[in-house]
């Protein structure tokens, strides 16, 4: 049995967009000093405010409701946070407030609010931030840009970046299923498919990319301009004529990279890393294969991307960078053998 809680009823605040170890931690402090919790967290108004691709109010209380059921049933209630402070300046039973190095000063604003206004000081628990696996902060802001996971592991592990990889054949059944949503089309008419799966996308909000020739071509025949591009120049295996390869001249950078088939090489990684740094669009020539090259992408790429790749003789794929494609991407590539 552990100590008793100290505290009648401890504050939290936060956005909690994309629940993780780090917020878990704050948490697990207030659940420890308090005997009961109440976690404010800020509306869509003002999570908005602060960067976009945010989780709904609704879906980061679900996930705060979720952890309280299983970590401290009963205990722990949540509420829609409308302004900085909340009701901790005049909250009359609360007695305690965690906070992290950043966020001790506004709690020591509050409590010159609640002594002003005749209330007792909250106490102010204060916890260090959280790091992941390779050393820095775990953040919300750096799972949204898809570089680590709600554990604080890198989607894309440094053991990957300087060796060549090979497809083991237990993949290859998996990566032949489409890994998204299909839109069908006639084959001699890929625009009939894109303008359907264009239709069902906010193009302004995500981060468009497109792998292979066809689906770059049809896309810049839309007059839509990827934000990244991968085409080696073929299409079904074969050389596309001179008269059919990709405009690009439409993109601002062009990168060049060297990836044969059946393989994930150094050279492709490097390519897609640099795409994702660049904020004009940018076109990757693959001298090779470019048909693998999702799976390094989409462990690269923030959630709000989108990637579009044909399936041959039947339309277009459309494959966010969620964070299940993100989990199979990796399953995946740790099936690959190096070579």
């Amino acid at each position: 049995m552990g100590d008793a809680p100290q505290f009648q009823l401890c504050l939290v605040g936060g956005t909690f967009d994309r629940l993780h170890a780090g917020h878990r931690l704050l948490l697990d402090a207030a659940v420890k000093a308090a005997q009961r919790v109440e976690v404010h967290v800020t509306s869509d108004a003002m999570a908005d405010k602060k960067a976009v691709n945010m989780e709904s109010f609704e879906t980061r209380r679900d996930e705060l409701l979720n952890w309280a059921d299983a970590n401290a049933p009963k205990r722990v209630t949540v509420h829609q946070l409308l302004d900085a402070h909340g009701p901790a300046p005049e909250h009359p039973r609360a007695d305690c407030i965690v906070a992290t190095p950043e966020t001790k000063s506004e709690c020591e604003r509050i409590n010159l609010k609640r002594e002003s206004g005749g209330l007792p000081p909250l106490h102010i628990i204060e916890v260090s931030h959280l790091l992941d696996v390779e050393g820095s902060i775990m953040s919300s802001s750096r799972i949204r840009n898809g570089e680590i996971d709600a554990d604080g592991h890198p989607w894309f592990s440094s053991q990957w970046a300087d060796v060549t990889l090979r497809m083991h054949p237990r993949a290859e059944p998996e990566l032949k299923t489409p890994m998204g949503t299909l839109y069908k089309g006639p084959e001699q008419s890929p625009e009939v498919a894109m303008l359907g799966a264009l239709d069902d996308m906010k193009t302004d909000e995500i981060i468009l990319i497109a792998v292979g020739d066809v689906t770059v071509s049809t896309l810049l025949s839309l007059d839509v301009v990827p934000d990244m591009a991968f085409v080696d120049g073929q299409t079904k295996r074969k050389a596309l004529d001179s008269d059919d390869q990709v405009d690009l001249s439409a993109f601002h950078h062009v990168l060049n990279a060297s990836n044969p088939p059946g393989v994930l090489t150094p050279s492709l990684q490097k390519a897609v890393a640099q795409a994702c740094r660049l904020e004009e669009p940018v076109v990757v020539v693959v001298d090779g294969e470019e048909d693998l090259a999702p799976l390094y992408i989409h462990l690269h790429v923030p959630l709000n991307a989108v990637v579009l790749y044909g399936q041959p003789g039947q339309g277009v794929v459309v494959q966010p960078s969620s964070t299940e494609t993100k989990l199979r991407c990796r399953r995946l590539l740790e099936l690959f053998e190096v070579v």
